[in-house]
């Protein structure tokens, strides 16, 4: 029995704060370079935050459950992720290694814990940057297509994917059915097709790859010069809308904000309280990537100070510029006309400026982009932590003497990445994304409440304010949006957590480094 409880003990075997903040000072050819200052930070949550997210989501919710509200759901949605936020930001500055939420839990609790968080970071980061890939082709493909240039539609999506030819170029039928129901179009009257590899996202994944293992402060400027692209973007939308808006107010906010929160139709969910609270749910995965921040810890020049200011800041950024293009959105709209593909297309299209649909191709090619790269270097970083603490093999953590990244996680990482986006449908990887960012945002929360509990007397650079009411916050609501999944994501998470145990009881187990030194 005790040989059971001493077996049960080392498993949850926590990784001692001494020694993590002793691994944080480390130099040489073999660590990571200190390279990222805090707009470098800042610029990475933004990339992986705008996405897909303003440019879709937006749209839908605002159609489907809440009407202008939407901005009020947005509001909600940062509330909810600013619980996690604060939380991350307090052991950014006390734990800057890479690894994010595996090394924080490794940190408090315990060594099982952290392999469990740390394939499930795996699941969000690889699996975030395979979806992201899987929907930018098809943004490229359009905007090439407007310039003449016309790629084997075959060859633009995962296999089984179904593709309508639609004023004049091939898309998914997935993405622009509702824009095809709105037109009153007969979808069966269109050529279609079926996709068989999706060699452009596949193509897509190992060029940011490339990028990545070149070095971090590369890929940090690469990235900060595609932000400032999109972000301009979101920009000169908010202007357009704006200056319409306060031009033509009578057709605008007195007609279509008339009635700010519709009615509730009958039914949870369909407009009214309850549908900004619906509403709130779905945008919720707009803000995903914040966490990415984090990954970067050992790579900033001064985290204990710079970490919070990328994490919170680049959150607060988002969040007005989801505000500000909602709310112009809904304006400038009739809610009831953006459910489709391109809303801030449509929107900007009411306004009378016909380079529009250019403008928000370009600002999805660049957004979608720069979230490629983060979840990738996220991915690779939480690799080098597992490696570098015994539970991967050495290669994992391999660190490129030139370039001081960890090539050969990157590379790996890509390969993997690459086919993943060429293979497998966007809306099952986008779910997978969703359920495990909200699981490692329980584990942090969670963390940190443990935290304080243990070590009160720790000199903390950034304090979550409200303990425990901010971590039990962020418990709550994720846990409460992970269970309004639907029960096939998870099932593919619990696969996937089995498969992940079982290589660490077959592997990581054995060779941890804190646990073979705890048995000497």
């Amino acid at each position: 029995m005790s040989d059971q409880a001493s077996r049960f003990s080392r498993l949850l075997i926590t990784k001692p704060l001494d020694l993590l903040l002793h691994e944080s000072q480390e130099s040489g050819e073999h660590s990571l370079k200190r390279a990222l200052g805090p707009v470098n930070l800042i610029t990475l949550g933004i990339g992986a935050i705008i996405g897909a997210g303003i440019f879709v989501l937006t749209g839908a919710a605002a159609a489907n459950y809440a009407g202008p509200a939407i901005v009020l759901a947005f509001v909600l949605s940062a509330i909810a992720c600013l619980f996690a936020g604060l939380c991350y930001a307090e052991f950014a500055a006390l734990i800057p290694i890479a690894g994010s939420a595996y090394t924080y839990g490794y940190a408090t609790l315990g060594e099982l814990f952290a392999w469990i968080i740390g394939w499930d970071l795996i699941l969000e980061y690889a699996f975030g940057a395979a979806t992201v890939a899987s929907g930018w082709s098809g943004y490229l493909m359009s905007f090439l297509n407007d310039f003449g240039i016309h790629l084997p539609p075959s060859l633009t999506g995962a296999p089984g994917t179904e593709l309508v030819f639609y004023n004049g170029n091939w898309q998914h039928l997935e993405r622009i059915k509702a824009t095809l129901e709105t037109m009153h179009v007969d979808i069966t009257s269109l050529p279609m097709m079926t996709a068989s590899f999706n060699l452009v996202a596949f193509l897509a994944i190992l060029g940011i790859a490339t990028i990545l293992v070149i070095g971090i402060k590369e890929s940090a400027n690469f990235n900060s010069a595609i932000v400032i692209v999109k972000v301009g973007i979101v920009l000169v939308f908010i202007a357009v809308a704006g200056a319409y808006v306060i031009q033509n107010p009578t057709t605008t906010i007195d007609v279509n904000w008339k009635t700010f929160i519709p009615e509730n139709a009958g039914e949870w969910g369909k407009y009214g309280w309850s549908g900004i609270a619906r509403a709130a749910g779905v945008i919720f995965f707009a803000y995903i990537g914040f966490d990415a921040v984090s990954t970067a810890a050992q790579e900033a020049k001064n985290p204990q100070k710079d970490m919070p200011i990328g994490i919170m800041g680049s959150l607060a950024i988002c969040t007005v510029l989801y505000i500000l293009v909602s709310g112009l959105l809904t304006a400038v709209v009739p809610y009831t006309s953006l459910n489709v593909s391109d809303p801030v297309a449509v929107g900007i299209d009411a306004t009378g400026v016909k380079w529009g649909s250019f403008l928000v191709k370009l600002g999805a090619i660049f957004g979608l982009g720069s979230v490629m790269l983060v979840m990738m270097l996220g991915q690779s970083r939480v690799f080098y932590s597992m490696a570098h603490d015994g539970l991967l093999p050495k290669w994992a953590g391999a660190v490129h003497p030139r370039f001081r990244t960890p090539w050969i996680s990157t590379i790996t990482v890509g390969v993997f990445v690459a086919f993943f986006g060429a293979l497998l449908p966007i809306n099952i990887l986008g779910e997978l994304v969703s359920i495990g960012t909200l699981l490692a945002f329980v584990i942090v929360c969670a963390g940190i409440w443990m935290l304080r509990i243990k070590r009160p007397d720790m000199a903390r650079p950034f304090k979550t304010p409200w303990v425990p009411f901010v971590p039990i916050m962020g418990i709550v609501v994720s846990g409460l949006l992970m269970l309004s999944l639907p029960f096939d994501t998870w099932l593919r998470l619990i696969v996937w957590l089995v498969v992940g145990l079982v290589i660490y009881f077959t592997y990581g187990r054995y060779h941890s480094n804190l646990a073979q030194n705890s048995a000497k």
